[in-house]
């Protein structure tokens, strides 16, 4: 997560209407307001990859790809964020014109300065989203993938992808080859 901009505290509707308006990218928790960082290159680039691979497998289907200048509202968690990818399945996500609501896979790039808070706090708010079935943690430094999965019976279960297999997304149906999500990360 990013600096407190200023530690401005909004309602949901005050941030909406302030964000609009900032040359930058905040993210919202809960009143407070965070300025979203610069990213590396090999963060820009395994996000690109995985968004890329993403929408040539989910191509001429229901499901879309976003990058991270879409926001993401999680209602429950009063929260608004910018994922590094996600994919929405949603006709009515399809229909919004910044603001999605469905998820059903969100993939976070990790960087120092923000692994702690996607592992921790973020998670948190993103599991209050009722259709979420995949969240996916990539390290470009460390070349990991770890792959979190909603179960049927409610549990979020880890799953670490092993260098050279595929990424699993079962919840739609496809399989990112490893070397593909690190494809030109030096």
């Amino acid at each position: 997560m990013g600096q407190t901009a200023e530690a401005l505290h909004f309602s949901p509707e005050e941030y909406l209407a302030w964000e609009s308006e900032q040359p930058g990218k905040n993210e919202y928790v809960a009143g407070e307001v965070f300025a979203m960082g610069g990213a590396s290159r090999g963060h820009v680039t395994v996000a690109l990859n995985v968004a890329s691979a993403l929408s040539e497998l989910l191509a001429g289907g229901p499901c879309r790809v976003y990058m991270s200048d879409m926001k993401l509202e999680v209602a429950a968690a009063q929260a608004y964020f910018y994922p590094d990818v996600f994919v929405t399945c949603d006709a009515d996500d399809h229909r919004a014109a910044q603001v999605m609501r469905a998820p059903t896979l969100i993939v976070e790039v990790l960087s120092p300065s923000t692994a702690a808070f996607d592992r921790g706090g973020k998670f948190q708010a993103y599991r209050h989203l009722s259709g979420l079935r995949e969240y996916v943690l990539i390290d470009p430094e460390a070349r990991s993938i770890e792959l979190f999965r909603h179960d049927a019976d409610g549990r979020w279960t880890l799953e670490d992808i092993a260098p050279d297999a595929a990424l699993p997304l079962p919840s739609l149906g496809v399989d990112i080859p490893w070397v593909r999500v690190f494809r030109n990360v030096d």
